[in-house]
């Protein structure tokens, strides 16, 4: 299973790619595992301002539908519009072509709060 240490990672399985005051964010191998194959991906709150926690989209499975929760508060800027054509990508390629939103983040302390690479591994038995 793959689990970059660059990165940071949620409890609910959405992994972030912080520059400066900006952040990527996409959903982990681990997820994107659990779910099986992704067949849409639906983000519908660019340009929107959202809290931590707030669901900013969701993601559709074979079998599931699951919500997307944003890891910082901050303002959505940019969806992966690619996913729209080719939701694999998310299976493919989670924390590369498969990110999901880009987004500008308010309370930089709220990135402490986020696991590190071995605590995200501790919370699904890695």
């Amino acid at each position: 299973m793959n689990i970059p240490t660059e990165l940071k990672y949620t409890k609910d399985h959405e992994w972030v790619r912080i520059d400066g005051d900006m952040a990527t964010v996409g959903i982990t191998d681990f997820a994107q595992g659990e779910l099986g194959d992704i067949v849409y991906v639906e983000v519908e709150t660019v340009d929107e301002t959202l809290d931590r926690e707030e669901v900013f989209g969701t993601v559709e499975a074979v079998k599931t539908v699951s919500d997307l929760f944003l890891p910082l508060s901050g303002e959505i800027l940019e969806f992966n519009e690619s996913l729209e054509d080719e939701p694999e990508k998310v299976n493919n390629d989670p924390y590369g072509e498969g990110w999901m939103v880009k987004i500008k983040f308010s309370d930089e302390a709220e990135v402490e709060d986020l696991l590190d690479a071995q605590a995200y591994k501790d919370l699904i038995g890695a």
